[in-house]
């Protein structure tokens, strides 16, 4: 019973529910979630390890990135997921989220100009 509780804990925050469909349509790396949402990279990692922590998301390295993809065992979550999908035009937030998934692209270089713009703060 915990397992579907916590399911529905991860989907009633905003952030991790956009994050969720974002990675239900690709996988992405932490620079490219934060650009895509327009949300702090410290906050979208920060969701990311608690859906990575309940067996959601899974994580791989791709030369300097890490990448991020649903994973699928779950019925009750992919099937949730899928339904939402199926019916995203009912939720403009998550339209805007997929049409600016399209420039996912420019904001890898971000992840790189934040590290550099952080190190030569110190």
């Amino acid at each position: 019973m915990n397992k579907l509780i916590n399911i529905f804990k991860i989907l009633s925050d905003e952030t991790r529910l956009r994050i969720i469909i974002l990675l239900a349509q690709e996988e992405l790396c932490v620079c490219q979630i934060s650009g895509v949402l327009n949300v702090s990279q410290p906050k979208v990692s920060k969701s990311l390890s608690r859906l990575r922590d309940l067996n959601l998301v899974i994580d791989e390295r791709k030369e300097k990135f890490v990448f991020y993809k649903l994973k699928t065992e779950n019925f009750v979550f992919t099937s949730t997921i899928r339904n939402i999908m199926d019916n995203l035009n009912e939720y403009p937030k998550l339209i805007l989220d997929k049409s600016r998934l399209m420039d996912k692209e420019q904001y890898l270089s971000q992840c790189g100009m934040d590290k550099i713009n952080t190190q030569r703060r110190k």
